[in-house]
């Protein structure tokens, strides 16, 4: 394949595009050929400048760009795989507001419980969302600067309030002034891939998961979903676990049985279903053999844009519990691997009711730090 005409192509395209075109996903097959087209892209930059809009994915070996029609890479048959680049939501529904120092989802995961043993210290979580409010005084001495995808030289400000939301319920640290999230000492390490909207493109999220990847991250909490399939989020979360990162997903709020968003819907996640008060599984929740864990995701009070507190309801705010009671976890047990997590994770549960039937289970933190601990874990290490 001849990368240079394959670039000039899409630097036309990039040069004459619309804010109507769509956006496409473009994955080399051969390693070196990816290399060879990146170097020239470089090289391009350095001399003349190209299009922001032409962004290269090291971490799935691809390039995310505009395009007004697929045909003009038809010559380069088999060597690249072309696909959309579509845009994925935030999972969250109402919000309402409610007043607690602890909030309820806190205390039911019994999180408090471990704190003597384990506030998450230690451990580094990238939040990949609409970003973070940096001035709340409950999420400031757990904040590091992060990235904005949208917008890289600025910091991944919120304006939407769903990823301060997220932050809060994982560490909000605010004592007896504000509140306390699950891991009131895991760093919280914004990636800004969502517009005021609560939408983002899945190049976005594919370059957060990078960035995490490459920066430590020990978990990344991703609450969103799609409906369609992406297998270049997938390869994307794939090369992550085997990087040894655990990504954390919202299995959706759509209330269907065996029938989860994407990417919790891939295995290499672990999907979040959400319960309420009663701990029964939530009406909204998605729920099935696919979903991992359950945890609280019914009017989960937590941090809000401008210093303030708010509800929401949602998938998002369950997967933001298993995120710290996880952080939890590797803090006081460090070096658990993927796998051993997901297997924790299957036998720290709770079973939750809806209708008279058990449903897969919610997560409990003492429980699941007890049978971090316990021997047969300490032989698989």
């Amino acid at each position: 394949m001849n990368t240079n005409q394959l670039l000039d192509r899409l630097l036309r395209e990039a040069e004459t595009s619309r804010k109507d075109d769509r956006s496409y996903i473009i994955r080399f097959r051969n390693p070196a050929l990816y290399k060879r087209f990146v170097k020239q892209l470089r090289e391009l930059k350095k001399e003349k400048g190209v299009p922001s809009s032409l962004l290269p994915i090291s971490l799935i070996r691809g390039i995310a760009c505009p395009l007004r029609s697929v045909r003009i890479l038809q010559a380069f048959g088999s060597s690249i795989h072309v696909e959309a680049n579509p845009k994925i939501r935030v999972h969250s529904l109402a919000k309402a507001e409610l007043q607690s120092f602890i909030p309820w989802g806190v205390k039911q995961v019994r999180a408090p419980y471990v704190w003597p043993i384990s506030q998450g210290a230690g451990i580094r979580i990238g939040v990949i969302d609409t970003g973070v409010d940096y001035s709340h005084p409950d999420l400031q001495p757990v904040l590091s600067r992060g990235i904005n995808m949208l917008n890289p030289r600025i910091l991944p400000i919120d304006d939407n309030g769903h990823g301060t939301h997220i932050a809060g319920t994982i560490a909000a640290c605010g004592h007896n002034d504000g509140i306390t999230g699950i891991a009131p000492m895991a760093k919280i390490f914004p990636v800004k891939a969502f517009d005021y909207n609560g939408t983002a493109y899945v190049s976005d999220i594919i370059h957060g998961i990078d960035w995490c990847v490459r920066n430590g991250m020990h978990i990344i909490n991703m609450s969103f979903g799609m409906k369609k399939r992406s297998d270049s989020l997938l390869a994307a979360v794939q090369s992550a676990e085997r990087a040894g990162v655990l990504i954390i997903t919202s299995s959706g709020n759509d209330g269907k049985k065996a029938e989860l968003d994407y990417p919790a819907r891939f295995p290499s996640t672990i999907a979040v279903g959400a319960t309420d008060k009663k701990n029964r599984i939530a009406s909204f929740s998605n729920r099935g053999k696919g979903v991992d864990v359950y945890a609280p995701g019914d009017k989960i009070y937590s941090t809000w844009l401008r210093g303030k507190y708010n509800a929401m309801s949602g998938t998002s705010m369950a997967t933001a519990h298993v995120s710290g009671m996880i952080a939890l976890t590797l803090a006081a047990k460090p070096g658990l691997k993927p796998a051993q997590i997901r297997a924790l994770l299957k036998r720290a549960v709770v079973k939750p009711v809806r209708r008279g039937k058990r449903g897969p289970g919610r997560l409990d933190a003492p429980r699941l730090l007890k049978l971090a601990s316990g021997p047969r874990v300490a032989r698989k290490g």
